[in-house]
């Protein structure tokens, strides 16, 4: 009887901050929405946050913006 082996997943790779990873992220805090600021340091949009959290730095969110509300 064989044996099945699973495939083990592949953890994604993580990437410490570097000192000028976190100067490009306070300088542009506050200035830039933080998708932007993911895609200048070349992270997540979800880790950019949570590093922004961690140093206390509020970064700005963009929303779509909606449609009109159609007139009855």
């Amino acid at each position: 009887m064989a044996k099945s082996v699973a495939r083990s997943k592949k953890a994604p790779a993580r990437r410490p901050w570097s000192k000028d990873d976190v100067r490009l992220l306070k300088a542009m805090a506050r200035k830039e929405p933080a998708l932007k600021i993911a895609k200048a340091l070349k992270r997540t949009e979800a880790a950019t946050r949570q590093k922004a959290t961690k140093l206390s730095v509020s970064v700005s969110m963009t929303r779509k913006k909606r449609a009109p509300a159609k007139k009855r």
